[in-house]
């Protein structure tokens, strides 16, 4: 397994994987359980994770997505959803394992932050799902795969293709497997000096 702290470091964006690499179902369900930890506001869980298996809708999502070859080269391809309206279906359950006193407690502050509130329905759905996708590149990187996160494709057309409901957003891919390809140079990051403020902006 790799170093959480390496794979921070070390991690690109793969952009040619090896078609004929297959991830054993046991990696990509640990993965993906992995993604499933990620941690959410009052634990709603919003992500919804759609793994395109099939060849043929992998080839029509390349389509709509400027014929990126990783969307059919990749281990494992996942439409990585956010379920905005995911606090009104029965919040209770999402604190299940917790007393009945707090279940409700916390159902009854969902529905107060909530409703009436679709801007951040939404904000809340797409936070939650972009720290699912990290945990899920991550992830992958512990079993010894590549990933690439990747938001350049038609969003209207690759919710049609995958029946997305209609209160639910796709918020990204995530294409997993073993990288094909020299990496590009890398741009660098910012000097932690320019990223970093201390408590407030002059």
């Amino acid at each position: 397994m790799t170093d959480i702290l390496t794979a921070i470091a070390e991690r690109r964006a793969a952009k040619r994987f090896d078609p004929t690499v297959v991830i054993p179902d046991h990696e990509l369900r640990a993965i993906l359980d992995a993604g499933r930890q990620a941690p959410t506001a009052f634990n709603i869980q919003h992500w919804r994770f759609v793994v395109i298996s099939d060849p043929e809708l992998r080839k029509e999502i390349r389509a709509a997505s400027w014929n990126q070859p990783q969307v059919e080269e990749a281990s494992a391809l996942i439409v990585l959803c956010a379920d905005v309206k995911a606090w009104a279906k029965n919040p209770a359950r999402y604190w299940a394992a917790a007393p009945e006193k707090m279940q409700t407690s916390y159902a009854s502050m969902i529905e107060k932050v909530y409703t009436g509130n679709e801007q951040f329905q939404r904000d809340e759905g797409i936070r939650s799902a972009g720290m699912a996708a990290y945990a899920l590149m991550l992830a992958a990187a512990a079993h010894g795969y590549q990933s690439c996160p990747m938001d350049g494709f038609d969003f209207e057309a690759v919710g049609k293709l995958i029946n997305l409901p209609d209160d639910h957003e796709i918020v990204m891919f995530v294409a997993i497997g073993k990288n094909a390809a020299e990496y590009p140079p890398h741009g660098g990051q910012l000097p932690l000096e320019e990223t970093v403020i201390e408590n407030r902006f002059s």
